[in-house]
């Protein structure tokens, strides 16, 4: 049992085959494990997306039931609905800049009056024009969300009569229609 160099170097080169053969093993697992996941994911991601596709197509066929028309109607209130939502969109996002705007000049105003405790003398009238447009800003920020609101209860009003009044068309339009259809009926159980 003579330990020599050689056969410890010879021992070491197998133990490092050894250890570079389990590593690319392990490598190995561990793509296997990650593309398996990736897959079970998508699996699952599959199956809570297919119930709504057939939720989807079985409303489609509940819907192709119900007369044209009456579908149009629902159709024409969801597109309303959709462009009521974005005016008042749109009209946060007016309200909000506004709002962005009236900070700003705030703090430009804390600037300029941090500015001015330092040189008070040099500032001054441009502190007073700042302040004095900055309130004149304020009153038009408050003029202008109050026309929004205004505005946006009118639309509300407005899109609410207007779909009374289609309701109300539809609902006259399938009336005439079930009464002529009694009439046609009634003319020929007399002849």
């Amino acid at each position: 049992m003579a330990c020599t160099i050689d056969k410890i170097l010879q021992d070491a080169k197998t133990l490092l085959e050894r250890l570079k053969d389990h590593d690319n093993a392990a490598e190995s697992l561990i793509d296997q494990s990650t593309a398996l996941h990736k897959r079970v994911e998508s699996m699952k991601d599959v199956g809570t997306v297919m119930p709504d596709k057939y939720q989807e197509v079985a409303e489609i066929k509940d819907a192709s039931r119900y007369k044209p028309h009456v579908l149009l109607c629902q159709e024409n209130t969801q597109i309303r609905d959709l462009q009521q939502e974005n005016k008042e969109l749109w009209l946060s996002l007016e309200e909000h800049q506004y709002a962005l705007e009236l900070i700003m000049s705030k703090y430009r105003k804390q600037m300029l009056q941090l500015v001015a405790n330092k040189k008070p003398s040099l500032t001054e009238p441009v502190l007073e024009a700042h302040e004095a447009f900055s309130s004149e800003i304020e009153c038009q920020i408050d003029r202008i969300c109050t026309m929004g609101n205004i505005m946006r209860k009118a639309i509300q009003v407005d899109e609410e009569q207007a779909c009374n009044i289609q309701e109300k068309l539809a609902q006259l339009e399938l009336e005439n229609k079930e009464l002529r259809e009694i009439l046609s009926v009634s003319k020929e159980s007399f002849h």
